[in-house]
């Protein structure tokens, strides 16, 4: 398991989707994943410090859980399937750790009202991970990592696309 932070929330110019873009902590690895626009919003507020004058659905389910006893211990990007994500909600309530399924947009709106940490599975990474260098993008995997991606991998990953072509890499340094 990876731990990741957010990087950064875009929105694509080609479709207007918001993506949130998760950057590996001891890597130039990147995972860049599809959100909606509320799911967007209430990462963006948390992140920049936004003051709202009535909760949020992430902000009353965090006082919610604040008041049950219940905290966020982590959240877990477990799963990739057919280009949609998965992800688990750790809570520790009662000194039991209970383990939720949750869409990873939701997770992490709530992973950064508590401060807990972000993880995203070896499968998933290594799957739909991207590495940036000097050059541009290139494969996660171990056995391609130096080689430029092969045009016929880059429409496999046609999720991506639109945000990759828009990386300023001024913006990672």
């Amino acid at each position: 398991m990876k731990e990741v932070s957010i990087e950064a929330i875009r929105v694509s110019l080609m479709n207007y989707n918001r993506v949130v873009v998760l950057k590996e902590k001891d890597a130039d690895r990147y995972l860049t994943i599809y959100i909606g626009a509320a799911e967007a919003d209430a990462i963006a507020i948390r992140l920049q410090d936004v003051s709202v004058s009535r909760p949020m659905t992430h902000d009353l389910l965090t006082n919610v859980m604040q008041e049950l006893g219940a905290q966020v211990t982590r959240v877990v990007v477990s799963e990739v399937k057919n280009d949609t994500y998965f992800a688990r909600l750790f809570l520790l309530v009662n000194d039991q750790e209970l383990e939720i399924d949750s869409r990873p947009s939701d997770a992490i709106a709530l992973a950064v009202r508590s401060e807990a940490p972000i993880f995203v599975a070896d499968e998933v990474i290594e799957q739909a991970g991207v590495l940036l260098d000097e050059e541009g993008l290139v494969n996660a995997d171990e056995e391609t990592r130096r080689e430029p991606v092969k045009p016929e991998e880059l429409e496999k990953m046609s999720a991506f696309r639109d945000f990759i072509e828009s990386l300023d890499m001024d913006d990672f340094e």
